[in-house]
């Protein structure tokens, strides 16, 4: 355990915040012996890609290290379980080294592999929902692991019962995907359309990496969480609406008749692509990134997020959530949309 503990170093954002103690077990009998001795209020960090320190100083931090990836035939198909500390793109790395084929789309999302489910991590038409065959969940008040099959985890768009029922009740210390040995390729989402119908798993690999490293700005130089905002999904009716005044719109149908918008597009059509203000911004290459020039307060970027929600909101009558975890020295908090007259 470490008192005061800067944790500019364990968010993407790059925002310097200091956590009373942080705590980084990296075996369960480490984690249930800082467990024993814990009676102030935590918040469990992956790897610190999906959260922004809203203030100067967080409760204390919880960030389970546990490392390690095991293989496991299973007919006609592969078990791949990886702890909670593995680093997310690591996982996929290794799954295309070694001819394991199914979530090459979703390479260099950033992240730990325990985090990964949590907000049920999606890209170019894939989501870790699709390929997760059970989690091993460490609860607190038992002081058991608990093992939650595809549909206990309770998945939907950016979302999971880790965020809803289970908050702060446990953690995940395990994830095993199943992956079948027979493969085919997910084109389906734009840029990949590109590929041969037949693309390798490596060619559909390195093309995401070059889709994302051309559109999203590398945290190691400019300090950003990726896509701050969730894709809005609306009815089909304000779809159609919508459609009719902007004809050119991006539009993904699903499976409940539904329909995903890029929340990407309408930043952009809100005019607000490239937009700077202080030391915040948002990005040029990609309108749902909000980017840290040289900001030191997390507020910042809260009312960033804030104009750009109401700017969208004025012009699509559309309020856009926040994908990214807003911790405040109080804990989680929410931007809610203001109230309408």
């Amino acid at each position: 355990m470490q008192q005061e503990y800067d944790l500019s170093r364990h968010n993407s954002f790059a925002f310097p915040a200091i956590c009373p103690a942080f705590y980084q077990p990296h075996s369960l009998s480490e984690l249930e012996d800082i467990l024993e001795h814990l009676t102030s209020p935590f918040y469990i960090l992956g790897a610190g890609s999906n959260t922004l320190f809203t203030e100067a100083t967080t409760t204390a931090i919880l960030q389970p290290d546990f490392q390690g990836i095991t293989v496991k035939d299973a007919g006609d198909s592969i078990l791949i379980s990886a702890q909670c500390g593995e680093n997310w793109h690591t996982l996929v790395s290794f799954c295309v080294e070694n001819n394991y084929y199914g979530i090459e789309n979703l390479a260099l999302i950033p992240g730990s592999v325990g985090a990964a489910p949590v907000q049920n991590i999606g890209a170019y038409g894939t989501e870790l929902a699709d390929v997760i065959d059970h989690v091993l969940w460490y609860e607190f008040a038992s002081k058991t692991i608990k093992k939650l099959n595809r549909s206990a985890c309770k998945f939907a768009y950016r979302d999971s019962i880790f965020k809803n029922q289970l908050a702060g009740k446990g953690l995940i210390v395990e994830v095993t995907i199943r992956l079948a040995k027979l493969w085919q390729a997910n084109l389906t989402y734009r840029g990949l359309d590109e590929l041969p119908s037949d693309a390798t798993a490596k060619e559909v690999f390195n093309k995401v990496i070059a889709i994302r490293q051309a559109k999203l700005p590398d945290p190691e130089i400019l300090p950003n969480a990726g896509s701050f905002f969730k894709n809005p999904v609306v009815d089909k009716q304000t779809f159609e609406t919508l459609k009719v005044k902007y004809p050119n719109m991006p539009a993904y149908m699903q499976d409940n008749g539904k329909v995903k918008l890029a929340a990407g597009w309408l930043i952009e059509q809100s005019g607000l692509k490239g937009y700077s203000t202080g030391e915040v911004g948002v990005a040029e290459t990609q309108a749902l990134v909000l980017v840290n020039y040289a900001s030191k307060n997390g507020q910042d970027i809260i009312h960033l997020a804030q104009y750009v929600q109401s700017q969208v909101l004025a012009k699509f009558d559309i309020f856009l959530q926040p994908e990214v975890r807003l911790l405040s020295s109080k804990g989680l908090i929410e931007l809610t949309q203001p109230n309408q007259a």
